[in-house]
């Protein structure tokens, strides 16, 4: 395989995450023992990347700080400042790239040997990924014939089927790409306001650019407080788990626990990842990801989202609380 380019698009709001998105973006929430962001960086590891571009937001500084202090990937960053669609930020990365391309977003984590699908692709331009979903309206999908698409609609009320466009493409010709985009753009075909992707492959596929889909094997959802702890809860119980030092206290597997976390008198797990520099004592916790540097105490907690550097005292049962936040029962 000759080495590609990577663009990740990471501008988004990630509102339906708030109020975690608040101090930080979307793509650094923790899920299964690091960043969501961080997931998908490890999955690429297997390509010869020549380097990734990353189309940042708000906090962008963030980012920067999380890759450089992880990973030795070349990387560029491009400030979307306007955010005028997913089409609009990749397009900002045409002036780096001029070979295959792999787009990948963060919104979802994938289960897929992506490598083997770029080099048994055949004679195709491009792949788009999919996964079947049991609510075609809500996504962008994909009416295919035998792999080969034949074209693409964004949340059809009567879908044509079920396969749902995932997030993650790859196209041999990055100009031809980008030209598709800029004619999106020239014809204002905008949904909100926003130029997508999915317009440009449409047209692709009209003019007749064979595109395929080959279907990952799993689909993990990261936008929401609910998928967020089911993706959490499948990484944990396929691979992703790891336990460190804890004192007087009883690990459900399976579970995270970082290094330098400091557990007491408690019970952690099943489906508990807990970040670095955390300190929880008598606690019962179960289907829970507690964030960087937070300290509870006598807490009975499951299906909850805790922020980081929060400090939490004898509190509800069930919590989806911000960095920075602190609660303690009335004396």
């Amino acid at each position: 395989m000759v080495n590609i380019k990577v663009i990740i698009p990471l501008a988004g709001k990630g509102t339906r995450l708030r109020p975690h998105t608040h101090s930080k973006p979307k793509p650094l929430v923790h899920v299964a023992g690091k960043p969501v962001l961080g997931h998908i960086l490890d999955k690429i590891k297997e390509l010869e990347v020549e380097e990734i571009v990353f189309i940042t937001g708000d906090m962008e500084d963030q980012i920067k700080d999380f890759v450089s202090t992880n990973y030795d990937y070349n990387t560029k960053y491009f400030k979307q400042t306007e955010l005028l669609g997913d089409g609009h930020a990749i397009n900002m990365a045409s002036g780096e790239i001029d070979s295959d391309v792999l787009i990948v977003f963060v919104d979802t984590l994938f289960m897929r040997d992506i490598k083997s699908d770029i080099e048994n692709m055949g004679d195709s331009e491009g792949i788009v990924w999919s996964s079947k979903t049991e609510d075609p309206r809500r996504f962008g999908i994909l009416e295919v014939n035998k792999n080969v698409i034949k074209g693409i609609e964004e949340k059809p009320e009567i879908p044509k089927s079920d396969l749902a466009i995932i997030g993650l493409y790859y196209f041999k010709d990055s100009k031809k790409v980008f030209s598709y985009l800029n004619k999106v753009m020239e014809m204002n075909l905008s949904t909100k306001g926003e130029y997508r992707l999915a317009d440009a492959m449409s047209l692709m596929v009209e003019d007749g650019v064979e595109l395929k889909t080959f279907a990952v094997d799993k689909w993990l959802d990261c936008g929401v407080p609910e998928t967020l702890l089911q993706t959490n809860e499948y990484l944990l119980n396929n691979g992703y788990s790891k336990e460190s030092p804890t004192n007087n206290s009883v690990i459900i597997k399976p579970v995270y626990i970082e290094k330098g976390a400091i557990v007491e008198n408690s019970v952690i797990g099943p489906n508990v990842s807990v970040a670095k520099d955390v300190k929880l004592k008598g606690c019962i916790i179960e289907n829970s990801i507690i964030g960087v540097g937070a300290e509870l105490q006598n807490l009975n907690l499951e299906d909850s989202l805790i922020g980081a550097q929060t400090y939490l005292v004898e509190s509800p049962k069930s919590l989806n609380v911000g960095d920075n936040t602190q609660i303690t029962p009335k004396r």
